[in-house]
Parts: C-alpha cells; structure tokens; sequence
C-alpha cells in the first residue's frame, strides 16, 4: 500500500482519518535517507508525496523516479504537485531544500485535516486551529521551518531533518505514552550541573549564573580546523581559556565561540556582547550565537529578551532538549508560570537526565498553587539519580510551603512528617528539618482554634500529637538536638535559649 491509500481510510461521518504522527513521523524517517542519498549524488527527487511512497511488509520504499533530475539541471521540465511542491520552484528552481519541503507538506497532510489545495496551499494552519500541534509544539515548529517560503532558513540536509525529527518523534512516543526516551544529542553536551536543586533553598528561584554554569553547551563542530584544539586544551578556568584561545594560531568561528563563551562564564557580558556581535555579522544565520546572546540576556536579568533568543533556537532545533530547558527557565524568570510549566514537563517526560527540568518543573507548578503537582513530579526522580535525596527534601518543603495563598492541609503535614522519617539525612540536617516542619504544623494548629479535638485525634506529625503542647515539646527536643551538634558556644545558647521559650509551661 501507498502511504496515500493508508491515509485514504474515513470514519463514519466521511473525514479522512489521519495517520498517528508518531507512525507518520517513522515512515519519513525510513524515507529520508533516500532522499539524502540521491542529493549526495548531485540529484533532487523533485516531486515527493504520498502516492510515491509504498509500505511492503515492514519495509518502506520510495517509488517513481521519473521527476528525478540533476541539481544543476536548469533546462529539463519540472515535475511538480500542488499541495506539496516548495513556492519557488518556478523562480529558483528546485533544490535539496525544496525535497525537504515536500516532505514536511506530505507529514502534515498524512497527521491532519487541513485544506491543503486552497487556503494552505503554501503556508501551514495555525497551530491553535489544530489540536495536534497544539499537543505536540515541537512537531508543529518542525513543519514550520521545514516548510518556510525562504528556502535559506529551512533545513540544510536530509541528515540534519532526519536528526531533528528523530528528537521530535522522542517527545511525541514519551507524551503519548508517558514511558521517557533518552537520547545523546549530537549538538548540545548533557547537562553540565543541575540547577535549581539546592534543598536548602528550595523552592527559591536559582540564580541565573547557576543557571548559566549548569545548561548544556553546543558541542564543537569536528569540522572545524581547531576541533582538535579545542579537545585537547587543559585550560578551565575563564580567563585562561581566553589567554590560551587568543593567543592560538587558529581564530575560528569555534575559537571565537569559545572565547565568547569563557567571557560569560566570568561574568564580562560586554565582552561577551561584542564577541557575539561580531561572529554574528560574518556568521549570519548561526543559530549558536543566538543561543550564547541568551544566556548574556538571562545572566543580565533580561527574562524576555532571553526568552526571545531561546525560543528562536527552538525554532531551528525543535527537536533539542536543550533549547526547550533554557526557554522553560527564561519563562519562569520572567513571571510565566504556565509556560515554564509545559516546557519544563516536555524535558523532564522525554529525558530523565536533565534533572533541573524536574525541579523547575516541581517549583513552578507549587508556584501556581499545585502542591499535589509539584510532590509528584519530586517524587518521580528516580532512586538511583544523585539527586533522589535532594528531590525528597523538596518534596517535604512543598508538602508545608506556605505563601499566602496555598492552604495547608493536615494531610500535607502529616505526608511531609511522614517522608522526613523515611529519608536518610545527617542528624543536623534532620534536626533542622524537623523543626522547620513542627513550626509549620504548629502555625497551622494554632490557626484553628474552634476545630473540635476528636477530628485531630491519633495523628501525628513527627511522633507529635496535633496539640500545642505537643509540638511545643517536639520543638523543644529538637532545638536541644540541634544546639548539641552546634560547633558554635555562642549558637548552643542561642539554640537553647530558643528550646527554652518554645517549651509549654510547667510546674517542672
């Protein structure tokens, strides 16, 4: 069967019924190569869609050659279909961009109802008219680039549209079915930290340098003359990177890169600035100038601006997790919760690794008055992460966080109690938890005078009755704790001190 037989089926009312976009997605990923091989032997395939693309077992084959023709070929006709042939084939010609077009238009075709003779014949619906890519942004920003009338700005090979689609059709399969599918990029490093973790400080915003410091990078271009260079220099500190890279022989676009880089790094956005500036008028077009202007803009304190620049490299690379985390916390910073939310979670469902996505996404959604929410996403890294103990103490911090408007529950206290004694802590930092923890619950006592004693009866917070006096007590033992452990005379009387008015009153 042809792919436009399969994609012939209707339901009861008469509507065509779109192909699954990840089943869509996979048969292009079979075909692509074809298509990269015949532009590798100076050809284009010129007239691609559905009708000539065949499935035979578990084989997918691309089929009629007839319209092929030689890239250089400005006199044979061209053979074309509306609907899915690229706008400047009459002006310009066709082009290995103009194949990759008709991929893209024969992808939307086959994964949704749009008239694609008519109104659409040459641009796309807008993503809000059409639920799938409302669902599935990054699939919908695939098309889009792949699809531009310019033919500069779409992508420049099949390999790098199959590379980007593979990273499409991860976050497609992990939203559909909630199973993650983690993959090495061959653009950006893997998170270089994580940020956004510290117990300690949870759930405050992280500082945008810690931010900086942890994010993936781009990965070196192999193709570059100083690649090698780059692999093999011993230099990490900022200001020996510079002194090293200046110095060199070589002054590539990835040297430059990597001096505009160590310049953030050491807080000198001027610098930064200007390296960026001039890279990006004898580089045009490369999208990691962009993504280093970004991390100027965020380390600035410059929330929209960042997340201008971020949201162009999801735009070229809508298969990158990368670009998806820096825009979730350029979003965040800039106050929009629910946006840093949706990108936050598309990280953290496709990839577990990126570990910053799962507290960013925990302390957003608290944020936004989802306390359940953001307990669950902490709960979901994984025991064997480095960060499991670090995800459980946030999990008790959201579980009795408290900013004027979230209200607390008994459950969350009792919850909260419930995973502090399960979770392996040293004793300070227990003790110091614990009383965080009784404060809360004593807070939360004390603002419910007229509750009738019975409907707190037998629970306990810490081995603590639901009482005043009792979480007084608690409070007292653990401050006494806490002072014994103090390495500081001056902080063990302040600590016992503090036992000492918190305890209730008694003859003894």
């Amino acid at each position: 069967q042809s792919l436009k037989e399969l994609r012939s089926v209707r339901d009861s009312g008469g509507q065509l019924i779109p192909l699954p976009v990840g089943q869509a997605i996979a048969y292009a990923l079979e075909v692509l190569p074809a298509l990269g091989y015949l532009h590798g032997l100076g050809l284009v395939y010129c007239d691609f869609k559905p009708d000539n693309v065949i499935q035979s077992q578990e084989q997918v084959k691309l089929i009629d050659l007839g319209a092929v023709r030689r890239i250089d070929d400005d006199e044979s006709p061209t053979y074309k279909t509306d609907g899915y042939c690229a706008p400047e084939l009459a002006t310009e010609g066709v082009s290995p961009g103009s194949d990759l077009y008709t991929v893209a238009r024969t992808l939307a075709v086959l994964t949704f109802n749009f008239d694609y003779l008519g109104t659409y014949k040459e641009k796309l619906p807008d993503a809000t008219d059409v639920p799938l890519l409302a669902k599935h942004g990054s699939y919908y920003r695939l098309l889009a680039r792949a699809t531009d009338p310019d033919p500069d700005a779409r992508f420049e090979s099949a390999a790098e549209l199959v590379d980007q689609l593979t990273g499409v059709l991860r976050e497609v399969m992990a939203t559909e079915d909630g199973q993650p599918r983690p993959a090495m990029s061959t653009l950006f490093s893997p998170e270089r930290g994580v940020f956004g973790a510290d117990p300690d400080h949870w759930p405050d915003r992280p500082d945008p340098v810690a931010v900086v410091a942890a994010l993936p990078v781009p990965q070196v271009d192999t193709t570059d003359p100083a690649a090698g260079l780059l692999a093999t220099s011993a230099a990490t500190d900022p200001a020996a990177v510079i002194a090293s890279l200046s110095a060199a022989p070589l002054n590539t676009v990835e040297v430059r890169l990597r001096i505009a880089r160590a310049r953030i790094e050491q807080a000198d956005l001027l610098g930064a600035g200007r390296d960026l500036d001039e890279l990006a008028a004898s580089e045009p077009g490369d999208w990691r100038v962009t993504w280093y202007r970004g991390l100027v803009a965020l380390i600035a304190d410059r929330p929209q601006e960042a997340r201008n620049h971020f949201d162009l490299v999801y735009g070229w690379l809508p298969g990158e997790l990368a670009a998806k985390l820096a825009l979730a916390i350029a979003e965040e910073r800039q106050g929009n919760l629910k946006a840093a939310a949706r990108y936050y979670d598309l990280v953290w469902r496709t990839d577990r690794g990126f570990v910053s996505a799962a507290f960013g996404l925990a302390r957003v959604r608290l944020l936004d008055k989802d306390r359940a929410g953001s307990v669950g996403v902490l709960e979901s890294v994984p025991a064997h992460s480095s960060h499991h103990v670090a995800a459980q103490l946030a999990a008790i911090r959201a579980s009795m966080y408290v900013d004027g408007q979230a209200d607390l529950t008994e459950g969350d206290l009792i919850t909260a109690g419930t995973k502090l004694e399960g979770v392996q802590l040293d004793a300070e930092r227990r003790a110091r938890l614990s009383i965080e923890l009784l404060e809360a619950t004593r807070r939360w006592v004390g603002g419910m005078p007229n509750r009738p004693a019975i409907a707190i009866a037998g629970k306990r917070v810490l081995g603590c009755a639901l009482t005043e006096r009792d979480l007084r007590l608690g409070l007292e033992r653990h401050y006494r704790s806490l002072a014994r452990l103090s390495p500081s005379a001056d902080q063990r009387i302040a600590l016992v001190d503090r036992a000492n008015t918190v305890r209730p009153k008694t003859w003894v």
